[in-house]
C-alpha cells in the first residue's frame, strides 16, 4: 500500500471515529521505535525502524505499518510478541501470524511493510497464542491489552540476528487519538503530493526535449 493510500485510510479512521455515537469504540494507535540496543539480548546493529499499529475493536481490524532501515543482516521474518511479565522488557512469544506476517519484505536490509488484518480471522495470530487465549475473540482481547501495557513489542529477524536484529515495545499514542491521525494522514498527503509534482515536472522535461 502506497503512502497516500495508508495517509487516506488513517484519515477515514478519523472521519469515521467522529461521526459514529459515542457509545462506539474510537481506534486505538500503538507506535514504537525499534533498534538493535532494545533487542535481548541487545545488539549493535545500526538498523532503525519504526512502527504503527491501528486497532478498531469495533470492526476488529488492525492496520500494521512497519518501515526499517540500516540493518546488518536481511530480513527473514517479523511479528508482534505479546505479552512479556514486565512492560517494557523481557521476552515473549509471537502473538500474531507465522513464520512472518504476510506479504513482509525478506531478504533485503530496508523496507515497508503495510498491511491490514481481520483479527476474526484465525490465521492472522499463531496457533499456541490463538489456543492460550480460547480463539480470535480472546486472543484480540490479549494482544490489545498487551499493547495498551507495553508489554507488546514488534521484531524484526534478520540473517545477521536471527532471534531479532531490531525490536521495540509498543505504547499506545495518547488521546485524543483523532489527532494523532489528522497528523499522520497529512503529512502523507503531503509527501505524496510532492513525489506526484516531482513525477509530473520530470514527466513534462522529458516531452519538452522530446519535442
Amino acid at each position: 500500500m502506497s503512502i497516500r493510500r495508508f495517509a487516506s485510510h488513517l484519515l477515514f479512521l478519523l472521519l469515521a471515529a467522529s461521526a459514529v455515537p459515542a457509545a462506539h469504540a474510537i481506534p486505538m494507535a500503538f507506535h514504537a521505535f525499534l533498534d538493535g540496543p532494545s533487542e535481548a539480548p541487545p545488539n549493535a546493529s545500526p538498523g532503525t525502524g519504526e512502527a504503527l499499529i491501528v486497532v478498531d475493536t469495533d470492526t476488529h481490524m488492525m492496520h500494521v505499518h512497519i518501515s526499517f532501515s540500516g540493518l546488518i543482516g536481511t530480513t527473514t521474518a517479523a511479528h508482534i510478541h505479546c505479552c512479556t511479565a514486565v512492560p517494557g522488557t523481557g521476552t515473549a512469544g509471537v502473538a500474531t501470524q507465522t513464520p512472518l506476517f504476510i506479504g513482509f519484505p525478506v531478504g533485503g536490509t530496508a523496507g515497508t511493510y503495510d498491511h491490514l488484518f481481520d483479527l476474526t480471522d484465525p490465521a492472522s495470530f499463531n496457533a499456541p497464542f490463538l489456543g492460550a487465549n480460547g480463539g480470535p475473540a480472546g486472543a484480540e482481547a490479549a494482544l490489545v491489552a498487551g499493547m495498551a501495557s507495553s508489554s507488546s513489542y514488534v521484531n524484526v529477524h534478520s540473517t545477521f540476528a536471527p532471534g531479532g536484529e531490531i525490536r521495540g515495545f509498543l505504547a499506545q499514542v495518547p488521546e485524543p487519538l483523532p489527532l494523532a491521525l489528522v497528523a499522520l494522514g497529512l503529512g502523507g498527503l503531503y509527501v505524496s503530493s510532492l513525489r506526484m509534482r516531482r513525477a509530473e515536472c520530470r514527466h513534462f522535461k522529458h516531452v519538452a526535449r522530446r519535442d
